[in-house]
């Protein structure tokens, strides 16, 4: 009898918790999204399947000796794995839109002011019972504004390693869900008119220019806001040696191998966050809460910008880009390309939307580098 007992105990019927079943049903529901709806499927699928092995009990997935704990601190705790990710980005963006038409950097810009927005209403969520977030989960919360999930990911395990899952999680579905939120905010935001608005072509833009771009760049992040140069510099490393044209070879891994190996990992680490010990609080409830107030504000902030840019500048902008200065990337430039077609069957936005769009990865960059330098000491 007492072998039956142990053997009985060792099970995982004999040892599971309601939270922990609640929890792989969440993990099962991210794997849904990601297979069934094809949502951000590259991060959900590995952070579903991470969220249901760190609830198997007994197995001690998560616990010291597990695979997923020695992932999560080698990749995510270190920041290895989110700058990796940002090398990959780079490697894969194409800055002629940005640098055909500068003016586009205001719109990127502009976006970010969810981040800073979500950041008082972190802090105002103090005031409802059971939630406590110190000024740091504040900061790691609102970098959900800026919908770039690497960044998010990097500024949460350096500011607020316990809210990790929670804004991963926030992040990644809400970049998922951009062509759902947008479209609305963007229509409401603009008149027909102003979404039929044609934009001038684009100059050209030579080689020597986008070699330049990504060393300007990381030279005034160098002088302005050194704490912000991890994510920019290996962003504008991945973009040179795209743009260089002499390692291609190395090109070549950073867009495809190494990004896919590490985003592997990266899924399955922030899934060892999603414990229901971790999970299932208020806070979760107001951290997924204000990722949509902060992604909405972002979009809208990025349309009204455009609007008013447009009252000073004789070319021509349609507003509709603005909506793409969020870090998204191509999905907001895509939505801001359909939505001027629905109005306009001639408009073609897509390359002016990515020049926000790549501005926009710079700007949540740098919004995480002045929330790290002010309160990452």
């Amino acid at each position: 009898m007492d072998s039956l007992n142990t053997l009985w105990l060792s099970t995982g019927l004999a040892n599971f918790e309601l939270g922990q079943v609640i929890m792989m049903v969440v993990g099962c529901g991210l794997l849904y999204l990601a297979i069934a709806r094809n949502f951000e499927p590259l991060l959900l699928l590995p952070m579903g399947f991470g969220a249901i092995l760190t609830n198997i009990p007994v197995a001690g997935f998560s616990e010291v000796g597990g695979l997923l704990h020695y992932i999560y601190y080698a990749g995510i705790d270190t920041g290895i794995f989110p700058l990796i990710i940002f090398m990959g980005v780079g490697a894969m963006t194409d800055f002629g839109a940005l640098i055909g038409n500068p003016k586009t950097l205001l719109l990127g810009a502009a976006a970010q002011f969810g981040i800073f927005a979500t950041l008082f209403g972190a802090i105002a969520l103090n005031y409802i019972p059971g939630i406590e977030f110190t000024l740091k989960d504040a900061s790691a919360i609102a970098i959900i504004g800026g919908a770039d999930g690497p960044t998010a990911i990097f500024l949460a395990s350096k500011l607020a390693p316990e809210l990790l899952g929670a804004i991963a999680v926030a992040a990644y579905s809400y970049m998922a869900l951009v062509p759902i939120i947008q479209p609305p905010i963007m229509r409401a935001l603009t008149s027909e008119k102003e979404r039929k608005i044609e934009m001038a072509q684009l100059r050209p833009v030579t080689k020597i220019e986008k070699i330049i771009f990504p060393l300007g760049v990381l030279l005034m992040t160098i002088f302005f806001l050194p704490s912000a140069t991890p994510l920019v510099g290996m962003f504008c490393l991945g973009n040179l040696m795209r743009e260089s044209g002499v390692v291609d070879r190395l090109s070549s891994t950073a867009q495809n191998e190494l990004i896919n190996i590490t985003t592997i990992f990266l899924g399955l680490g922030v899934g060892s966050k999603l414990s229901s010990e971790a999970f299932l609080n208020v806070e979760t409830l107001g951290i997924l809460a204000l990722g949509a107030v902060a992604f909405s504000i972002g979009t809208a902030s990025g349309v009204l910008m455009a609007k008013l840019m447009n009252k000073f500048s004789k070319v021509p902008i349609n507003p509709l880009i603005g909506a793409a200065g969020v870090s998204a990337v191509p999905m907001a430039a895509r939505v801001a390309n359909k939505v001027g077609l629905e109005s306009n069957p001639h408009n073609f936005l897509l390359m002016h939307a990515m020049g926000p769009n790549v501005a926009g990865v710079l700007g949540s960059a740098v919004a995480a580098g002045i929330l790290l330098a002010l309160v990452g000491t």
